[in-house]
């Protein structure tokens, strides 16, 4: 099964291409691959809770250089976080092509099932190469959706989101994979990382720098800029990049860097990295101020997914303990909360056609349920009990303790209050709009439920994830001593 995961969507794609001519067994392809999807990756789990490493070899190149999957407790739980919530995403889809009347939906279904299939094989590649390659594969996948609108201004913004990836993997990431093979003689994600011991401080030093550049899809500034520019993808393409496949495959990546390439050990000691921590402060904060300047709704929650990559980055570099867990317990809750959050900018955008803030006052009252959960995800992104994202905060502000480094908790202080300061504001609007401002007088009127139901489960497993953060805590734990 472990190796059998990560082509599933590839052979949903296949299905879903030739089911185009007819659209409910083309959207009813795209349901079932997605739920078996689900049922391979949970099928795994077990056994990686109780301890084990289910792993799969496909194609040895040379020595120490394969095509290999091995499922660890990041990989599982990115694999969950991507494989349960392309379910919400696909109906929530189905619900807003239809309404929108989006042109070349089968060329959308099928590129979003090969992109799940890179995020599974990133969450379960056994080594640097499996995992470049899938990383890859999700970012030429997703290149379509981005330019899924065919206007001039899509193009551009493709060709920015495809050069900024590209560029970076190619140029700093490839570069880094082939150093580590020249030095160590292998690629392979070992507890307690392979570069330990074997280089100089200096090389290290390096090392990191190339693999931080070059993990694109964390966002880290100055390379961020292809987030905001895939904000022209229609929304269901914007709620897989910010919440379930490209940007949590950039952060998986740092982890998984951090604490099978280089080591916790070595980051704790040689602090390779010590710049990386202030370079994603810097982002943090940077990218939380631009949000607060964005009127267009979509792209004030592109900044603020820039600023929220950067916690789990900050973390990663941190390495301690309880930064690490912080930074897993941040991908998962940040994935629920955002994903919320962007069906929601969807819901108004096919019902209420409105795009800007300034143009939602007492919206709240024609979509209650909408704003309502859009709430709740902001609530859970702030990171306010009782969601989920309070616990990720949590376990980040005890790493920076632990670390004694107060200055970063500081920092995550003042981020969570410019969270409020640019998400807050537009519940505000929507639910208190002030005397002659509601310019939403025509009775309720929701989203299609295809869209609404949905957005109605993610956000409530925002609540179920504060109430039950167990399951996701204990996985975690296996991966710090």
């Amino acid at each position: 099964m472990v190796g059998f995961a990560p082509f599933l969507p590839l052979i949903g794609a296949v299905m879903i291409w030739l089911a185009g001519p007819r659209p409910n067994v083309r959207e009813g392809v795209t349901l079932v691959t997605a739920f078996a999807l689900l049922a391979a990756v949970a099928s795994v789990t077990p056994a990686v809770m109780a301890g084990d490493r289910p792993e799969a070899v496909l194609w040895e190149l040379m020595p120490g250089l394969a095509i290999a999957f091995e499922v660890e407790p990041l990989g599982m739980l990115f694999a969950l976080i991507a494989a349960l919530l392309w379910i919400p995403n696909s109906i929530y889809s189905i619900g807003y092509m239809r309404a929108h009347h989006e042109k070349n939906q089968t060329r959308f279904y099928t590129c979003f099932a090969v992109a799940l299939s890179g995020a599974v094989g990133v969450a379960f590649a056994g080594n640097m190469f499996t995992l470049f390659l899938f990383y890859e594969i999700l970012t030429i996948s997703t290149f379509p959706l981005v330019t899924h609108a065919g206007t001039e201004n899509a193009k551009r913004s493709g060709r920015v989101y495809l050069g900024i990836l590209l560029g970076t993997s190619i140029g700093f990431q490839l570069l880094a994979i082939i150093i580590t093979y020249a030095l160590t003689g292998t690629l392979d994600f070992e507890e307690g990382g392979i570069l330990a011991g074997q280089v100089q401080p200096v090389v290290i030093a390096v090392l990191f720098a190339l693999y931080i550049f070059g993990i694109g899809k964390a966002a880290i500034m100055p390379f961020h800029r292809w987030l905001p520019a895939a904000m022209v993808a229609p929304t269901p393409v914007s709620a897989l990049l910010h919440a379930v496949a490209v940007v949590k495959a950039g952060v998986f990546t740092v982890l998984k860097v951090v604490i099978y390439i280089f080591g916790l050990d070595l980051m704790q000691g040689a602090h390779p990295g010590m710049w990386v921590p202030w370079l994603a402060t810097f982002t943090l904060i940077v990218a939380s101020l631009i949000a607060l300047t964005k009127d267009n709704l979509k792209a004030r929650l592109a900044y603020s997914t820039v600023s929220q990559l950067a916690y789990i980055v900050l973390g990663a570099s941190i390495a301690t303990s309880g930064a690490i867990v912080g930074g897993g317990m941040h991908m998962l809750t940040h994935a629920f909360g955002k994903i919320t959050l962007f069906m929601c900018a969807g819901a108004i955008i096919i019902t209420a056609h409105k795009e800007k803030i300034s143009d939602m006052r007492g919206i709240g009252r024609a979509m209650p349920i909408t704003m309502f959960a859009f709430l709740i995800g902001a609530l859970s992104v702030i990171g306010l009990p009782p969601f989920g994202g309070a616990w990720s905060k949590w376990y980040l502000a005890l790493g920076m303790m632990e670390a004694g480094q107060l200055v970063f908790l500081a920092a995550l202080m003042i981020s969570t209050l410019l969270n409020i300061g640019y998400l807050m504001p537009v519940v505000f609007r929507a639910f208190f709009p002030g005397d002659g401002a509601n310019a939403f007088d025509g009775g309720v009127k929701e989203a299609p439920l295809a869209c609404l139901a949905p957005i109605a489960f993610t956000a409530f497993v925002c609540l179920v994830l504060f109430m039950f953060p167990d399951p996701a805590y204990q996985l975690l734990l296996q991966l710090v001593p």
